[in-house]
């Protein structure tokens, strides 16, 4: 546990000197993490010998260790301790979480890669089998919605989260197989280094994640995106509408690229959801 979490669960337990020292590391991170013992103490009205003791409490041999485990908390998101104040009215709530999907996906749209995208289209299109992969919550979401889009059109695909059966399949993928790999962060080792396997297998293998990252570096084609996410903690990151959108144009390329097929593929599948549930078809066209 860092200090600030420390902190935060022990408040209650300080004394009122502590407390004050406490509430200025909560409150005013960057002066806490940039201030001398004197400062430090002159700010919170108590003396250094003090705010010694407190740093010793905390299990810090002292100000200067004290001072190096602050700065490392920095790493792990200090913007958590004070988020940011938002309204949580449902209508303003409703706003924001639509109004940044809609630009997630404007400027999705802006940068978009129209040439790129056809490339991978037509790799997708003419693939002997597709494994899409992602781990997380949102890559393993996506990974998902790549298979969901691509088998009604008759392609042979399957979608993995495991880093363990990833790793298993891409050893074992063949030359005119494709590896579809999604990362938010574009940090996922995994990720690299079952590109690494699956090139090493004859496999093609496709990146959707930010640019210069190590996936995108590892893979033989990259679709990039980057967006900026913005400081409010609680709300749901909407890059991934712009990854939901890309599928979709991915989808809907490789389907004209593979008309005939997937229009057989399309009728029987909707044939038997007729038969089954809605005999005047009055459900969504593509579900």
């Amino acid at each position: 546990m860092d200090i600030l979490a420390r902190l935060q669960n022990d408040l209650d337990q300080l004394s009122q000197a502590e407390r004050r020292i406490a509430e200025i590391l909560l409150n005013d991170f960057d002066f806490a993490v940039n201030a001398s013992i004197v400062e430090l103490a002159e700010r919170a009205e108590v003396s250094p010998p003090t705010v010694t003791r407190f740093c010793r409490r905390l299990e810090c041999q002292n100000f200067a260790d004290f001072k190096v485990r602050l700065a490392k908390t920095a790493f792990v998101g200090a913007r958590y301790l004070n988020p940011a104040a938002k309204s949580t009215e449902p209508a303003d709530v409703a706003e924001d979480i639509v109004t940044k999907a809609q630009n997630a996906l404007f400027l999705f749209h802006r940068a978009f890669d129209p040439v790129k995208a056809e490339e991978i289209a037509a790799i997708l299109a003419e693939a002997q089998m597709i494994y899409a992969f992602g781990s997380g919550g949102n890559s393993s979401m996506i990974a998902g919605e790549m298979q969901n889009r691509l088998f009604r059109l008759g392609l042979r695909v399957t979608a993995c989260t495991d880093h363990g059966m990833q790793m298993m399949m891409a050893a074992a993928a063949q030359k005119n197989d494709v590896v579809i790999g999604s990362s938010f962060s574009g940090r996922n080792r995994e990720l690299v280094k079952v590109f690494t396997l699956a090139q090493e297998a004859g496999a093609t293998t496709i990146a959707i994640t930010q640019a210069d990252s190590p996936v995108a570096k590892a893979a033989d084609h990259v679709l990039t995106i980057d967006l900026p996410e913005g400081t409010n903690i609680y709300r749901p990151t909407s890059t991934r509408f712009a990854y939901l959108a890309l599928v979709d144009i991915l989808a809907n390329l490789t389907a004209y690229k593979t008309k005939a097929q997937a229009t057989v593929s399309l009728r029987q599948i909707k044939q038997q959801l007729v038969a089954w549930r809605d005999e005047d078809d009055r459900q969504l066209l593509g579900d």
